[in-house]
């Protein structure tokens, strides 16, 4: 097996292990490992070493690792955990659901789009107001940054 059927940001479902039955996102994906980290299922101990006064140190908990036959899929569409095919959508090669064929790609990139054009959108509208209230402000005449040919002039 040369790659992963789940990726970050993926919902899936723990069919194995002292958390089965749990859901949660997928936080990280190692292919070469063949393990994925999801949220708030493995959770380990860690203890960690002070490194000076920005990193106290101390107990820490992490998600673990765990092994990717222990994990499945869930369907934005139809909910279900799935199993993952492999088909070529507008031209593409992508993840699909083996229950209803919907793309489980499509959707993952979809939402990460929008978030993106959203905080673009609202970073513009936040900096508008504030340069059109700049503008009107600015009524009185700017004063000149006094130079060396500014202070000859005036002497």
């Amino acid at each position: 097996m040369n790659g992963l059927n789940v990726k970050k940001g993926d919902n899936v479902l723990v069919l194995a292990g002292q958390d089965k039955g749990k859901k949660g996102t997928v936080i990280s994906a190692s292919p070469k490992a063949q393990t994925v980290r999801v949220e708030g299922v493995n959770v380990v101990t860690k203890h960690v070493k002070p490194r000076g006064a920005q990193n106290p140190g101390g107990i820490m908990k992490e998600p673990g690792n765990i092994h990717v036959s222990n994990v499945q899929v869930i369907c934005p569409d139809c909910g279900k955990p799935t199993r993952v095919a492999h088909a070529i959508v507008d031209g593409k090669k992508a993840r699909v659901c083996k229950h209803c064929g919907a793309s489980l790609d499509k959707q993952a990139k979809a939402a990460v789009k929008k978030e993106k054009k959203a905080a673009k959108k609202a970073k513009k509208e936040t900096e508008a107001p504030a340069e059109a209230a700049a503008e009107t402000t600015t009524d009185a005449p700017a004063k000149k940054k006094a130079t060396r040919k500014t202070k000859k002039a005036e002497e």
